[in-house]
């Protein structure tokens, strides 16, 4: 998806790796998305991102100096992917000298399940949530997610505690998640730029902008020997 600037216009960068897919989007200041764009991340987050965001921003006429902010999803996610965004983030957003925001990836992607029912709310099968967000954390367990709450681990081999009402919405876990769940995750990553961007710029306007220092993202899997209190590593969010 893209959408055409004029070269003079404001514009926000936003882009998540926390996924199996990377995303990059620009947006209006006021959190418009007008284009972004989509790839299978692999193991090359360091020898991808840069360039795509090269790229991208001259394919839609945004000069770095038109650059209003920075948005970068959060996780959870995995150990490379993570590392690989909030470095390049508060790289970018400091050499610009520019405010940067971080973005739960889990809170945005409830927010664009539930963008995506209502798109689809004519159908009368469609549900509207409230939805609990299913996520892998490794080979066999995976992290139950609801929207303002701590993501909870499900071991391998136990299955998530979804309330009456609830509607679950599954990403990348193929073969371990219901398939109606997985439609539901796709639908919702669809939206995923828009609603990374969309949270993002809310808390640009109002200047809730995050110290790079104290950003942190949300890891579910570390590299073997790496612990959770090691440096920039950490389970926790911003404390604040």
């Amino acid at each position: 998806m893209s959408g055409s600037h004029d070269g003079r216009r404001r514009a926000l960068l936003a882009f998540d790796t926390s996924t199996s897919r990377c995303i990059v989007a620009t947006a209006t200041p006021a959190g418009t998305l007008d284009g972004s764009t989509m790839w299978p991340a692999g193991y090359r987050h360091g020898e991808t991102l840069l360039p795509t965001i090269g790229r991208f921003l001259s394919e839609q006429n945004i000069r770095r100096s038109r650059l209003a902010g920075i948005i970068v999803g959060t996780g959870p996610g995995a150990f490379t992917g993570l590392r690989v965004g909030l470095a390049t983030a508060k790289t970018l957003a400091a050499s610009m000298r520019l405010p940067l925001v971080g973005v739960s990836t889990a809170e945005a992607l409830l927010d664009a399940a539930g963008a995506a029912a209502a798109a689809d709310a004519g159908d009368r099968t469609a549900r509207i949530g409230p939805f609990v967000l299913l996520l892998p954390a490794g080979p066999s367990d995976r992290l139950v997610i609801r929207h303002g709450e701590p993501a909870r681990l499900v071991p391998g081999g136990s299955d998530p505690d979804i309330a009456p009402g609830e509607t679950l919405v599954a990403l990348d876990l193929p073969e371990r998640a219901p398939v109606d769940a997985l439609v539901r995750g796709e639908a919702a990553f669809s939206r995923l730029a828009a609603a990374l961007v969309g949270l993002g710029a809310e808390r640009l306007a109002r200047n809730d902008v995050d110290d790079p220092a104290r950003l942190v993202p949300e890891y579910v899997t570390l590299p073997r020997g790496v612990t959770a209190l090691e440096g920039e590593v950490s389970w926790s969010r911003d404390p604040r």
